[in-house]
């Protein structure tokens, strides 16, 4: 396990011992609670189960503590809290729409989807092995898209509100939650070409959806307006001091854009356009480092990837809003919404590419187009997230579970599309295929070289490089699918 199980032992600790007015003030551990206050109500139900374990695991004094108990604890939380997922996966089943017969269950589009989210590889390496409590986080997000795509708008509205004071990270998604309600529940019909017919708007309905999101609100961070400690809250909740990129780079712009900088840096330093001892080492040498300036390009600032990010968004957004197609539509947007915000965030974790390559699932049983989209794009964000386990026991251990199930998703959908084009052109094909001798510098050769003692980030830099073009690639071809594809007459109707 990963610091991630110190972080919500600690949680547990703090929400279980202290007054809610210092939740969100106890800096014991350096894993300080920066999750909204419904995940820190969750914690505090947990910890009240966690007693019967072991009560020293919620001494907020014990520092790393991991009895057998507490990991026993911990592990079965996170499992038992998957039951949500489940559910959800099973309602999202419910959704899809079966023109696609199949005689074998194997081939059935539902099966195909069930085991891709189930199975998912990146969650459950992140969630029982990394430890946190993704699939619970995911199954709510899962569910509010079931409700939506099942016309049940007040339910899913509800859901996607009590996520977002769950974990903040899913405002990356809100756009796409926002306009779709505003186009389809706010506005209750449409003319015949497809424009959207102003005099159908409903006070009734968007008050109904105002009094959600308040009413939630109120529950959420209520208490701490109260205490006069939102502003500490929020504070916790948005740490910009943290710098703009993670502990290791995640595979997005900014990844691409350090490597640049360096590359530019070891150029200038050959070609002596720069004074090597004006430039810090570890802008040169650190690769790990959360805070840095860039020596030749621009150095970013959160205002900036802010901009980024709202620039990215806005085409997906419009085309929600003038180019409806139903749940599709939506479901569209909220995937290029997810990643616009990976790619171009402040401070992004490597793990948040599972925020759009869930939902892709439910697009990649659907088209061919989308198949191929999503087997790039889960091949290289789950190679990605290798670094995560980084001890030579687990090495085997996430080797195959990834080879599981790329060779699934492939197989699977392949069976699904065989009788149109190949899902992936021999350019694609080629860029996956080099992940393998990758990793096996990255894991075998590396280890064995004397750079490995002078420049132990350079495994990490390649990582994250390599699957940065990949998932921009795909980010790029999504793009393009949904900007030039037409509307046909029956989604107009609609």
């Amino acid at each position: 396990y990963s610091t991630d199980f110190e972080v919500h032992r600690n949680w547990l600790a703090i929400t279980h011992n202290l007054p809610l007015s210092q939740w969100y003030y106890e800096a014991t551990s350096e894993w300080t609670l920066d999750y909204p206050p419904f995940f820190a109500w969750f914690e505090y139900a947990l910890s009240h189960i966690a007693k019967y374990f072991d009560p020293q695991m919620l001494v907020v004094e014990n520092l790393n503590y991991t009895s057998r108990g507490t990991v026993f604890f911990q592990r079965l939380s996170v499992i038992f809290t998957d039951t949500l997922f489940i559910y959800a996966v099973h309602e999202c089943c419910r959704c899809i729409n079966g023109k696609r017969a199949a005689k074998d269950i194997l081939e059935k589009p539902t099966f195909i989807l069930a085991v891709l989210l189930l199975w998912n590889f990146g969650l459950l390496i992140v969630d029982h092995i990394h430890f946190q409590y993704n699939g619970f986080l995911s199954g709510l997000m899962l569910l509010s898209v079931a409700r939506l795509c099942q016309k049940r708008y007040l339910e899913g509205a509800l859901l996607f509100a009590i996520l977002l004071h769950f974990k903040h990270i899913y405002m990356y998604v809100a756009p796409a939650y926002g306009i779709y309600l505003l186009r389809s529940y706010c506005f209750t019909a449409n003319n015949a070409d497809g424009s959207l017919k102003w005099r159908s708007f409903s006070f009734l309905h968007v008050t109904l959806l105002g009094l959600i999101v308040c009413l939630v609100s109120a529950l959420s961070l209520g208490p701490f307006l109260v205490l006069g400690q939102l502003p500490q809250v929020i504070s916790r909740l948005f740490p910009f001091k943290r710098g703009l990129c993670h502990a290791y780079w995640a595979p997005n712009f900014w990844a691409l854009y350090n490597a640049m900088d360096k590359a530019l840096t070891i150029l200038g330093l050959k070609c002596n356009f720069l004074d090597g001892e004006k430039i810090p080492k570890a802008s040169m040498t650190g690769g790990l480092v959360q805070e840095f300036q860039h020596t030749v390009l621009p150095s970013v600032t959160p205002l900036a990837t802010l901009i980024c990010t709202f620039i990215a968004i806005l085409p997906s957004v419009f085309c929600l809003w003038f180019k409806p197609q139903g749940p599709r539509g939506f479901l569209q947007c909220l995937i290029l919404c997810a990643l616009s915000s990976f790619m171009f965030g402040w401070h992004v974790h490597e793990k948040a590419i599972l925020l759009a390559i869930l939902p892709l699932s439910l697009l990649s049983i659907q088209r061919a187009k989308d198949a191929g989209i999503y087997l790039i794009l889960t091949t290289t964000g789950h190679f990605s997230l290798f670094p995560l386990l980084f001890t030579p026991p687990e090495l085997p251990i996430k080797i195959l579970l990834m080879l599981l199930f790329t060779v699934y998703s492939f197989s699977s959908l392949k069976s699904l599309f065989r009788r149109e084009k190949p899902l992936l052109n021999w350019l694609e094909t080629i860029y996956l295929i080099q992940l393998v001798p990758l990793e096996i510098f990255c894991e075998i050769v590396f280890p064995l070289t004397s750079w490995n003692q002078h420049f132990p980030f350079v495994p990490l830099l390649l990582t994250s490089v390599y699957c940065a073009l990949g998932i921009t690639y795909a980010w790029l071809k999504l793009y393009i699918c949904v900007l030039t594809e037409r509307i046909s007459v029956r989604q107009k109707a609609e």
